[in-house]
């Protein structure tokens, strides 16, 4: 990853784009695929894609999809003294909220808060059994003293936000910050496209890249542009958790480790013969990878888009993730960089005429 590539991995993930309040990060994200792109198009809800055109008349159309959405709070009510209750965008969590700088996005633009911790002194009687809080005991101080005075910051009920914190490089190889999932999905489909541009020769394929609104809360955005679109194969790309930190039962969660490749999921909504091929390509071309297994449903786009029509042949590539829905997601930039490796492999190894099925 050159310095170039990474500043915007950086812009992207600080850019507040919690869901159903996508569009700051897809302006950017468009802005930087036009470049790779034959065309770039964008729905009612905003999910945007950029499709481009495969060498042959009868080459498979592919799409390639992450979610642009990240976790986040919304106002649910203003105090007489001038502190908001919140709730949770998606799967945000309360136990690691306390004490954490956020961004509310306001009609006047940001406003910085923080959401109010009292102080150990003050819970020591508690501290026995002290639990988590739920979240509506979780409060935000803007620094207004008065409901009117919130006002005029240009906040409202209704007003979303998100933590604060901004991405870095931790050690070497590591980066961490909030909105690594999956704002990191569509800095990959940046990538690939860009690689698929540099080629002297354009692959069989059109590629679609697909970069949903919506996933955090039922994968909306992913089942709305694929019913319009409508590819013959799609590969999503999201996170996975990396349980190789203390604490996490292997036998429960299954092992997938940072820095040894992305994983590949089996089963549910995944297509066999994609996942085979998927495997098959990493093997030639000596991409590390882990596997998965997906007992019920995945938890992501796939899910939403597997069905659309009759059905689309779909597998889910993952980059490992510690801490999840967390202020310091962090991945391994080895895994970014051999998702993008993958994808690449993929889309250039299609031929014309290709599908995938299940034969009988």
């Amino acid at each position: 990853m050159n310095a170039r590539d990474l500043d915007f991995l950086l812009d992207l993930l600080g850019t507040p784009s919690p869901t159903g309040f996508e569009s700051a990060g897809q302006r950017k994200w468009v802005r930087r695929v036009r470049a790779h792109a034959d065309t770039v198009a964008s729905d009612t809800y905003g999910s945007a894609w950029a499709i481009r055109r495969g060498s042959a008349a009868k080459g498979p159309r592919v799409m390639i999809e992450a979610h642009a959405d990240e976790i986040g709070f919304i106002v649910k009510h203003i105090t007489a003294e001038g502190f908001l209750h919140i709730d949770r965008i998606g799967g945000a969590d309360a136990a690691t909220a306390r004490g954490r700088r956020i961004e509310v996005l306001g009609e006047k633009g940001i406003v910085p808060g923080l959401i109010g911790t009292t102080a150990i002194h003050l819970r020591r009687d508690q501290l026995g059994d002290e639990k988590s809080p739920k979240i509506h005991e979780l409060y935000v101080d803007v620094g207004a003293p008065s409901r009117a005075e919130v006002a005029k910051l240009g906040l409202r009920v209704g007003h979303p936000a998100v933590y604060a914190e901004r991405a870095a490089l931790l050690g070497k190889d590591r980066l961490c910050g909030r909105a690594l999932d999956n704002r990191v999905g569509g800095f990959i489909l940046a990538m690939v496209l860009a690689r698929l541009a540099k080629r002297a020769r354009r692959p069989a394929a059109t590629v679609i890249a697909l970069n949903a609104v919506q996933e955090e809360i039922g994968g909306h955005g992913a089942a709305m542009a694929t019913h319009r679109l409508f590819p013959d194969v799609a590969v999503v790309l999201d996170v996975t958790h990396a349980t190789d930190t203390p604490g996490i039962s292997l036998p429960t969660h299954g092992e997938v480790r940072l820095g040894k490749g992305p994983t590949l999921t089996h089963g549910t909504s995944n297509h066999p013969a994609v996942v085979e091929r998927l495997g098959r390509i990493a093997d030639r071309s000596k991409i590390p990878i882990q596997h998965e297994s997906s007992s019920r449903y995945s938890g992501s786009d796939t899910d939403s888009i597997f069905l659309v029509r009759e059905g689309i042949a779909s597998a889910l590539v993952s980059f490992p993730l510690r801490y999840m829905h967390s202020a310091v997601e962090t991945a391994h930039v080895s895994d970014i960089e051999r998702t993008i490796d993958l994808l690449d492999a993929f889309l250039v190894d299609l031929k014309a005429g290709e599908r995938f099925t299940v034969r009988l």
